[in-house]
């Protein structure tokens, strides 16, 4: 682990980073405070779009989408579905940036968070495959894709405008906040699941019960769009961007440039990514396939795993300002590593073992994944940060999270849960293997 020392002054510490502090030393109305603000609403928005349509996955689309295979079968080919979005997500920033540049970042980001909403609620309408046969199918498919393409396009460079402003000292925390909207996100899709579920009959949920969250998404990316645009399209902020040289570069241009930073900063995160899914979606499919426990009480633990979130999510920032990003991203992919080799005893351990994996894993996450974003992005020159940042976290979601849970699922329903620890066990090597390498990469430099 000497390749995690702790420090201070890590690499994220660049002379770009320094630059911009001095730039932004005669901006006295930017305060990071008003830019996390915008951070976490605009995050928890869209992930409160992808964990609806995820938890949809397990509760509805199998006997909506899927009643003519049994529940497994058709659990696996809502989860394929739901890889779709991660697929898409690289060519949504892509397309995305072109829109930036030619049109401008508001331009951008309205046209982003309206696809997502829209493509959300338009979940909400489709009949299922009682009314529609196999194109019911075809266009939850098609709705999922302008999900990832939306998402992708939706990145707006506040994360890296707020590491870039965040106090000596205080990078880790600032960090954070650009993560926190994740648990966030997942709560308020849990618990209105869980409302709706618990209140309703399984003939009315089945019907119409299930289309309130994807209704409730367009609402709150509205708010979000005008809370993120509050900050993006304003003289002040548009001067600190172009300043900071946090503006879009065409992709081949930044593959060609630096692209190898971006597999580094994925796979550097993969850890963090491969345990996202399998304590979010993942516990809700299995519990409710082997029917070891009621739905709603799974429910009611995950809410209670987004509180344990939210709260190791925020103590992660306390953390990596005390040892580095990098020992607190590398440290916890030591932990998941050992949480992984008992998985699958509190899986198989009845509702005591599995709600010890859900909150367990819940607290696990949170340190990690706060620390997830931005770890690695500080190696980007100045030039290519804004676009290598929002392809880092495409790429890190596409092979870490994209097909965790159907692998996962399908791996373990046929030869058992060990394959939850190979799963997780491979992200924490990955993790480990690209922290060192990019270690090294520093010092050559």
């Amino acid at each position: 682990m000497s390749s995690m020392t702790p420090t201070h002054n890590e690499p994220s510490s660049s002379a770009a980073e320094r630059d911009v502090r001095e730039i932004t030393a005669s901006h006295s109305k930017v305060a990071p405070g008003e830019i996390a603000i915008g951070v976490v609403i605009g995050r928890a928005s869209e992930y409160f779009d992808f964990f609806v349509f995820g938890i949809a996955c397990v509760l509805v689309f199998p006997a909506v989408f899927f009643p003519f295979e049994e529940p497994l079968e058709g659990t696996l080919w809502a989860f394929a579905l739901f890889s779709l979005a991660f697929i898409a997500r690289p060519f949504g920033t892509a397309i995305f940036m072109a829109i930036q540049r030619r049109w401008g970042r508001g331009t951008k980001l309205t046209g982003a968070l309206f696809l997502l909403g829209t493509a959300t609620c338009g979940m909400a309408f489709l009949p299922g495959y009682a009314t529609l046969g196999s194109y019911s199918i075809i266009l939850l498919a098609f709705f999922r894709i302008l999900q990832g393409i939306a998402f992708g396009g939706s990145w707006d460079g506040l994360p890296s405008l707020l590491n870039l402003n965040a106090p000596q000292g205080r990078r880790g925390w600032f960090a954070m906040l650009g993560q926190l909207g994740a648990p966030i996100g997942f709560l308020i899709a849990s618990a209105l699941f869980y409302y709706l579920h618990v209140s309703l009959s399984s003939k009315d949920f089945l019907e119409w019960g299930w289309r309130y969250p994807f209704f409730c998404a367009f609402a709150i990316n509205v708010v979000a769009l005008f809370a993120r645009l509050r900050l993006v399209v304003t003289h002040e902020y548009t001067t600190l961007m172009e300043e900071g040289e946090l503006q879009p570069v065409p992709v081949h241009e930044m593959l060609r440039g630096q692209g190898y930073n971006i597999f580094i900063g994925a796979f550097a995160a993969l850890a963090s990514y491969a345990l996202f899914h399998l304590v979010t979606v993942f516990p809700l499919s299995w519990i409710k396939l082997s029917s070891t426990q009621s739905v709603n009480d799974v429910l009611i633990v995950q809410v209670i795993g987004a509180f344990v979130g939210i709260a190791a999510t925020i103590f992660s920032g306390w953390l990596a300002d005390r040892i580095g990003r990098r020992t607190t991203l590398g440290s916890l992919a030591v932990l998941i590593a050992i949480f992984a080799v008992v998985a699958p005893w509190l899986l198989d351990g009845g509702p005591t073992g599995q709600d010890t994996f859900i909150i367990l894993g819940f607290a696990l996450l949170g340190v990690s994944y706060g620390q997830a974003s931005g770890t690695v992005t500080a190696n980007f020159s100045k030039k290519f940060r804004y676009t290598g940042a929002a392809l880092t976290s495409d790429f890190a979601w596409l092979v870490g999270a994209a097909f965790a849970p159907v692998v996962v699922l399908g791996l373990s329903a046929n030869f058992g849960l060990v394959y939850v620890s190979a799963y997780l066990l491979s992200g924490a090597a990955c993790t480990l293997i690209a922290l060192r390498i990019n270690r090294v990469l520093e010092t050559r430099d």
